[in-house]
């Protein structure tokens, strides 16, 4: 504990921390204020996410960057799924739909494309493990593919209808947790010398293991209540700030419930650990199509007014298949440079550009 007090003590960052406080009592005192909600709760998870970087690493340093990653990409989707399930009883499965194909889109262009350029701008060319990134950029294809046919057949044959595409979707749900499973115990288990990596050399001091286990608890949940608070907020902020729906349920939702993971993921490659940014930006993207979604799936079951089914608007699938291909582009040779992070960036700011500037749909 007295090492993690000196680390926040000697980090400015993470003196950001009083903004968490300061958002919870304001949204006690003061919820309707929603422009000034959102403001604050921006303000407060860009610590958090400083924080959680800090107790990953710990425990990466003594597990290896792919378990590392693995278990960034899973405390960091918890924020996604808290969100998603709070969606999912009150019905609004439009919002669910946008952040779950949102966060795997930002994961995959954004989180890879700037830790490429943010490690390559301090290492001239860096190397990272090219089977476990294919192995991530499959799995991703296979889920882009699962939830690319619902949306399909739904737009290509009206008479299939309603209770055909969601038993579909429950089908191709079980089969995508089916997936992800084995693809763990692959790369965890029967072939986990394919994914090992060299160690790299830091002279920082990791936090003791148990503090940072504690430290990934608490900041996860504080992460999941923040960004409670920021989605009551964005809708209405959005109209402050002239943003359309489209735009904040596809980008602003999934930048800032992502905004932990991305953390870790650019300080990782600014400290020349490739591995571990490509782990959590691949390896969350994967995780939140072959498990959070399912999941979502079967959840609705139980906990929707009406089961949800996996059909997706055009315009998510065409963003979803061309990410899902820019991701196995890039990562195909295990090197990198700034200029391919550029690229990645690129792709994603064409998309979030014509988000912004498309015109709400009218009745």
């Amino acid at each position: 504990m007295k090492q993690l007090l000196k680390e926040i003590g000697h980090n400015p960052l993470l003196w950001g921390l009083i903004f968490v406080p300061v958002l919870f009592a304001y949204h006690w005192l003061r919820p309707e204020s929603h422009t000034l909600l959102f403001i604050l709760s921006v303000l407060a998870i860009i610590p958090l996410a400083a924080l959680l970087s800090l107790a990953t690493e710990s425990v990466a340093h003594r597990t290896g960057d792919a378990v590392g990653g693995l278990l960034n990409a899973t405390l960091g989707n918890l924020t996604e799924l808290v969100i998603a399930l709070a969606a999912l009883q009150s019905g609004q499965y439009m919002l669910v739909k946008a952040s779950v194909a949102g966060a795997i889109v930002a994961n995959t262009l954004f989180m890879l494309g700037a830790s490429f350029l943010l490690g390559g701008l301090k290492h001239h060319v860096q190397d990272y493990n090219r089977v476990n990134a294919r192995l991530q950029a499959g799995l991703l294809f296979l889920a882009t593919v699962a939830l690319l046919v619902p949306s399909a057949v739904g737009e290509a044959d009206s008479a299939a209808g309603a209770a055909f595409t969601q038993k579909l979707s429950a089908a191709l749900a079980v089969l995508l947790l089916v997936t992800y499973a084995l693809g763990l115990f692959f790369s965890l288990r029967t072939h986990r010398e394919l994914f090992a990596v060299a160690e790299s050399e830091s002279n920082e001091v990791p936090l003791p293991i148990g503090a940072a286990l504690g430290t990934l608890a608490v900041v996860t949940i504080l992460v999941a209540l923040v960004s409670e608070v920021f989605v009551e907020s964005v809708q209405q902020a959005a109209l402050t700030f002239g943003m359309t729906p489209a735009f904040v349920g596809f980008i602003v939702v999934s930048l800032v419930g992502g905004a932990a993971e991305m953390g870790s993921a650019f300080s990782g490659a600014r400290k020349n650990r490739l591995d571990l940014s490509v782990g959590i930006a691949l390896g969350s993207a994967s995780q939140i199509a072959l498990f959070v979604a399912p999941v979502l799936v079967l959840l609705s079951y139980v906990l929707g007014p009406q089961p949800m089914s996996m059909q997706l608007w055009p315009g998510a699938v065409v963003m979803m298949l061309i990410a899902t291909m820019a991701a196995a582009l890039v990562t195909s040779s295990g090197r990198s440079t700034w200029f391919v992070g550029v690229f990645v960036l690129m792709v994603y700011l064409v998309f979030a550009m014509t988000l912004y500037l498309l015109p709400p749909r009218t009745p």
